[in-house]
């Protein structure tokens, strides 16, 4: 699969244009313009509902290979404002895809080369599958090895992307659960240290937020860091940078009110190889 580190080229949705995110939007289109990203606005998504664009666009396994999954996701039960026109987006970037029948969000995926991590909520969302159907599909899809992680039921939506993130070379940066849940600690590292080495996050206290900052957007060498209103944010940008040496970090101000909405950066971006 295509990692962050060889992506060039972020989109986000116009919808994130609208009054109520305007401040988060112009300090990310900032960030970029510092940073000399390449980015752009993807069409048909004008509702400030369709900000979510990381879950229901595809997913780039290669440079000319994007898989689309099913967006129907239990959360979005009866609310269909939330799901835009996919495939008069894909049409007007010119983009083709392979679809797949399994049901699954862009935000539990998480590339990291040959293998791909995700929660196990994948099972609840996909009951036609067995458990055994489920993974080899999806593995031959990705074309990578699945590593399955337990979900964080505290999180409905069950996304990876609060909870891990990929370093590169066989390194994971893992959120702050060694401070607040130990029983979930523990089944994270069990399924994730015969696959990877890790590295956690650490903050000493408890904070409903944690997740937010390690929904950073992660593009190529650049790292963009939401900030907010919250005591832990120096911290926590200090720990990411030290764990990305390599990448340039940048913190972007005004996050609040996309996160008080459920994502961070990561889930209102999408970012590919071109």
């Amino acid at each position: 699969m295509i990692t962050n580190f060889e992506t060039n080229k972020v989109y986000f949705a116009q919808g994130l244009s609208s009054a109520v995110f305007e401040n988060a939007a112009n300090s990310l289109v900032s960030a970029f313009h510092d940073s000399h990203v390449n980015w752009a606005k993807i069409p048909c998504t004008h509702s400030p509902q369709h900000i979510w664009v990381r879950d229901y666009m595809p997913v780039q396994v290669g440079r000319d290979r994007f898989i689309k999954f099913r967006y129907e996701p239990d959360y979005l039960m009866g609310s269909p404002k939330y799901k835009p026109d996919v495939h008069s987006i894909l049409s007007q970037l010119c983009i083709d895809v392979c679809c797949s029948p399994i049901n699954l969000d862009g935000g539990n995926i998480i590339s990291c080369g040959d293998k791909v991590i995700m929660t196990d909520k994948i099972f609840k969302e996909n009951p036609q599958y067995s458990r055994n159907r489920l993974i080899e599909e999806l593995t031959e899809f990705l074309e990578a090895e699945l590593v399955l992680i337990p979900w964080d039921i505290y999180e409905e939506y069950g996304h990876a992307d609060g909870m891990v993130r990929y370093m590169g070379n066989g390194n994971v940066l893992l959120n702050n659960y060694c401070d607040f849940d130990k029983a979930l600690h523990k089944k994270l590292l069990a399924a994730l240290s015969p696959h990877f080495n890790i590295t956690e996050l650490h903050y000493d206290t408890f904070t409903d937020m944690s997740w937010a900052y390690l929904n950073f957007l992660h593009m190529g060498h650049q790292i963009f860091i939401p900030l907010i209103d919250d005591r832990l944010g120096e911290k926590a940008f200090r720990q990411i940078a030290e764990a990305f040496p390599n990448c340039h970090c940048h913190p972007v101000q005004n996050c609040e009110s996309i996160v008080n909405e459920g994502g961070a950066l990561n889930c209102c971006t999408w970012n590919i190889l071109t």
